[in-house]
């Protein structure tokens, strides 16, 4: 039963690797695990060994640094049908982990271990194509938030974070938004009540109602 259940789960999330039909990556499957693991679990922490490679099936991981002041800064998520580019990174140079990796929700993935994911590199040209395209993408979206963070004023980064939620009512708490932004909790606070004096947005606690989005769209697209 359980291998069936395997079977149906790399075909929903994971379809490519059932039609590409190599020995090495059925052999791959065959010694992946599936672990369940609970919200608000330690994927992964600095200075940790990479001993697995992770591929999402449900729910998210959030990767995450932290400065020696406990300011966190959020690097990006794992979602299913994705793997996560620290830990592509580690397995390939060996380092250690730079970061942190948490459960958002109740996450389930295939575990596969490092044994086999060097093995399967060397043998299936397909993995090596999904690995390093996988890769790819997730480093250019962390370059491109390095460029957010260095280039673009903190308000417009607030503003293009309040609309990337797509709703008129964000529960997001001001920590999270401090969080997603790489900032202080109070910087973020007081953008917010600065952004609800002009009439923008309302506060509420652990809520932001979008009152003009046109405003924040303006703030959001503004040549610093």
């Amino acid at each position: 039963m359980e291998s069936i259940s395997a079977q149906q789960l790399w075909e929903t999330n994971f379809p490519e690797f059932i039609k590409a039909g190599e020995a090495g990556l059925n052999s791959l499957m065959a010694s992946a695990k599936l672990v369940e693991l609970p919200a608000g679990q330690q994927v992964f922490y600095p200075g940790a060994a990479c001993e697995q490679y992770l591929l999402v099936l449900k729910g998210s991981v959030k990767a995450q640094i932290i400065s020696e002041g406990g300011r966190e800064m959020l690097l990006y998520r794992v979602c299913s049908g994705e793997s996560c580019v620290l830990t592509t990174s580690c397995l390939l140079s060996g380092d250690k982990y730079p970061a942190e990796g948490i459960t958002e929700g109740e996450v389930m993935a295939f575990a596969i271990s490092s044994h086999a994911f060097y093995r399967c590199m060397g043998r299936s040209a397909f993995f090596r194509e999904f690995v390093f395209k996988k890769f790819s993408a997730r480093l250019s979206g962390v370059i491109a938030l390095l460029e957010d963070v260095t280039f673009n004023a903190i308000d417009t980064r607030l503003a293009k974070a309040l609309l990337a939620e797509e709703s008129d009512v964000i529960l997001l708490t001001h920590q999270e938004l401090a969080t997603t932004l790489g900032s202080a909790r109070e910087v973020i606070s007081r953008h917010l009540k600065r952004f609800e004096a002009y009439g923008w947005v309302s506060l509420n606690s652990g809520t932001v109602n979008i009152l003009n989005a046109n405003a924040l769209l303006n703030v959001a697209t503004k040549q610093n």
